[in-house]
């Protein structure tokens, strides 16, 4: 037997007829389900279902805008990727390390062939992560509360990281089959996928030679002002990945003429495809979209819609419509504690959003000058939405958005109270919407545009006032109105007003 062994060909040049790509197709379901039971795959794959979970829970405070939910798919999928890595380039070398290499020689499959049948083994993995992302994305679009509008473009980048992953793995076991050369290959491609996009400082056309390539900001944009190449990125790494694999087989022994022309006729089309897409997602944003940011940002009554909600007008971006009805109860709640002409004050809420930078900052609003205009965030829910009620708050208290920036006297008390009265819990809202996150001090109020200060004895009375609660408090209010939005009224006359204890010392900014 040894002896037949010995002088079996181990190389043959010359395809026998029965070698068919039915074989191929057989080898390649073998080697995917020994891929799907493949520990580290398994493990991984538990791994990124748990990473979906935690991701998707609690996120956007259960307020997604879709255009960011496309995006945050695109990380958890390069787990199962260095995973296929590893385990792609150890079942091509499967052969090498047990010795078995010869036996090969003279059964149906030449070495080609067989990389060509491992290639196809990394696709039912690259489907069960496309389920996942579609699982990911999915979660978030069935809520009633999303907005917005995802890009098939950067939902692809998931399973594409994968699939480019395994391309990686075959082409390493061809041309270095070397135990070393995986973690050396792990080490690159994590340092592109990570650390190079923060590198390159994002933005620019060599960002996007990376596999995934995240944003600089955490503000939310109307989707067709994101100008992101997102789905010339999905072409470029979809030839990346067949320009791997079909190299991995094009080097690989055993090709005749026929089958080397096809091959290489393949490999210059995937690698057109890459370039085609390469070009594109190098283009930088289209002069249209940069115009259209220019216009959203500044004078976004042209693009927006308004409806009127009860008293008051609500105007936002097309995709932020389903949102209005949100934004006037909390209006409704704010006036509902306010007295004099404040309760039934018309305003005008509009959406605001500095979009002149796409993704790649996070500036700042100006507040508004105008009277009775509130601004209201394209990102809703947590924190964001105290923020909101407290510039409804300032402007009913104070007239316009601008003065809220400078108040520093007992109207700060007022201004809290009705922005936190009448949550159900108010002294968690109260901590979430100051800057320190605390509930005793000094500390800055967030809010859309400006912040607002809030010292230490003004933080005092407000807690007092919100454990009181509306029923005591709100009759109070009501009755000295004209008083607590005196611009001379002091936080101690507040208190007295109220009927809380005053603190000590006179007002003044911190």
């Amino acid at each position: 037997m040894s002896t037949v062994l010995t002088l079996t060909p181990a190389e043959t040049s010359t395809a026998p007829a029965r070698q068919s790509w039915q074989a191929i197709f057989a080898l390649a379901r073998f080697e995917s389900r020994k891929l799907l039971l493949r520990i580290p795959v398994l493990f991984m794959l538990a791994a990124y279902v748990a990473w979906i979970v935690w991701r998707t829970k609690g996120a956007w405070y259960g307020y997604p805008a879709l255009q960011d939910v496309d995006r945050e798919t695109q990380t958890g999928p390069l787990l199962v990727g260095f995973a296929v890595l590893l385990c792609v380039n150890q079942a091509v070398l499967r052969s090498r390390r047990h010795d078995t290499e010869r036996l090969f020689g003279v059964v149906a499959l030449e070495p080609w062939r067989r990389t060509a049948a491992h290639a196809l083994s990394i696709l039912p993995v690259t489907g069960l992560v496309a389920l996942g992302v579609a699982a990911q994305f999915g979660w978030q679009a069935v809520k009633s509360t999303a907005v917005g509008n995802g890009s098939v473009g950067e939902l692809l980048v998931g399973p594409l990281c994968v699939l480019l992953c395994g391309a990686i793995g075959l082409l390493m076991a061809r041309l270095v089959p070397k135990p070393f050369a995986i973690p050396v290959a792990a080490v690159l491609l994590l340092v592109m996928s990570v650390l190079a996009p923060v590198s390159f400082g994002g933005g620019g056309a060599s960002t996007w030679l990376t596999p995934v390539v995240g944003v600089a900001s955490t503000k939310t944009i109307p989707s067709d002002l994101i100008g992101r190449p997102a789905v010339s990125h999905s072409l470029y790494l979809t030839g990346l990945a067949l320009a791997l694999a079909l190299l991995a087989v094009l080097i690989s022994k055993g090709r005749t003429k026929t089958s080397t022309a096809v091959l290489a006729g393949s490999l210059a089309g995937a690698v057109a495809l890459g370039m085609v897409g390469g070009i594109g997602q190098a283009a930088g944003v289209p002069s249209e979209t940069v115009a259209a940011r220019t216009v959203a940002t500044l004078t976004p009554q042209k693009v927006e819609s308004c409806v009127r909600h009860g008293r008051s007008t609500y105007c936002a971006f097309p995709e932020w419509g389903p949102r209005t009805a949100t934004w006037a109860d909390v209006t409704d709640h704010v006036q509902s504690l306010a007295g004099g002409t404040a309760q039934t004050q018309k305003l005008l809420v509009r959406q605001r959003v500095e979009a002149r930078y796409g993704m790649d900052g996070d500036g700042a609003i100006d507040p508004s000058t105008a009277p009775n205009q509130v601004t209201v965030r394209t990102m809703w829910g947590g924190p964001r939405t105290p923020e909101f009620s407290a510039a409804v708050a300032s402007v009913l208290v104070l007239g316009n958005e601008k003065a809220g920036g400078d108040v520093c006297d007992g109207r700060m008390v007022t201004i809290m109270w009705l922005a936190l009265g009448w949550t159900s819990d108010p002294v968690t809202e109260l901590r979430a919407v100051r800057l320190s996150d605390t509930v005793t001090g000094s500390s800055v109020v967030l809010s859309p545009t400006n912040g607002m200060t809030m010292t230490a004895g003004q933080t005092s009375v407000v807690r007092e006032l919100l454990a009181a609660g509306p029923s005591t408090v709100t009759p109070k209010v009501k009755a000295h109105w004209a008083e607590l939005t005196s611009p001379k009224v002091t936080t101690a006359k507040v208190a007295q007003l109220l009927g809380v204890k005053a603190p000590g010392g006179a007002d003044k900014c911190e």
